[in-house]
């Protein structure tokens, strides 16, 4: 399995959204360089309020450019980085992949998927009505999140849009994603 990178984003600041970039730069063990949530720790503010010396294991958000098209068809226009991501993919199935699933990004960053984003009430902030479309249903009626992954930065490198991602997945069983 083989997709690519649509865009790639990060921000200094606690913001809801992230601006586009030219590139990021991975770091092993602690996430985009430059960007607010890169860290060893956590580094969301309210997991930070819980516990400050939990491991990060959101140090790279991903989300597929297919969910703009399914927010689109309701209405909603959204483009990459402003779901606060900072890598926007292509043809990748990335709710679908298992806990443990390597993502090589260009040809030398690799991470490591580690969960779901749980979606938060800032999504309505950003486009009133949102959070509903990214926060579905499953056919057993629990909440479905398709609000992109989180990942930790196993191998540093530059990422561009339009790198290759190559799909290595965990040896079995396969975990289902769960919200880190």
């Amino acid at each position: 399995m083989s997709g690519s990178v649509s865009a790639v984003s990060r921000s200094g600041t606690y913001s809801f959204t992230k601006p586009n970039r030219e590139s990021i730069t991975l770091v092993a063990g602690l996430g985009v360089a430059g960007d607010v949530h890169a860290g060893a720790t956590v580094k969301h503010r309210f997991r930070m309020k819980k516990d400050p010396s939990q491991p990060n294991l959101r140090q790279v958000h991903l989300i597929h450019e297919e969910l703009f098209a399914q927010v689109r068809a309701a209405g909603f226009e959204v483009a990459a980085g402003e779901l606060g991501e900072n890598v926007t993919t292509r043809g990748i199935d990335l709710l679908g992949l298992p806990t443990g699933t390597l993502l090589r990004l260009g040809g030398e960053a690799v991470v490591e998927v580690t969960g779901l984003r749980n979606p938060c009430a800032q999504i309505d902030g950003f486009r009133s009505g949102l959070l509903k479309e990214v926060v579905g249903r499953g056919p057993d009626g629990r909440p479905a999140f398709r609000s992109g992954i989180m990942s930790v930065v196993l191998a540093g490198g530059v990422v561009h849009p339009g790198d290759p991602i190559t799909v290595e997945l965990p040896a079995g069983p396969h975990h289902p994603l769960r919200i880190v």
